[in-house]
């Protein structure tokens, strides 16, 4: 499953600068996580801000934020 939704996330470096999209939109990644992080509920998202995007689009915004912190290598000072 996780597989699944990663590929919804896409780098493309002719969209959005690079930036992380959910795919097939111009949605960036960070935007989401931004409106969950304020306490907007995934239903709340789709229903007010993005109505092209499914719940699956944002659940794949997560997985790819926790693929990043999961799989960063951190150096200790």
């Amino acid at each position: 499953m996780m597989k699944t939704l990663l590929e919804r996330i896409s780098v493309d470096p002719e969209v959005c600068h690079g930036q992380p999209c959910i795919r097939g939109t111009r949605i960036m990644v960070y935007l989401i996580l931004e409106l969950l992080e304020a306490g907007v509920s995934p239903e709340q998202i789709i229903r007010d801000y993005y109505p092209q995007l499914t719940k699956e689009d944002i659940e794949a915004c997560l997985q790819y934020a926790t693929t990043l912190v999961r799989d960063t290598e951190y150096v200790p000072f």
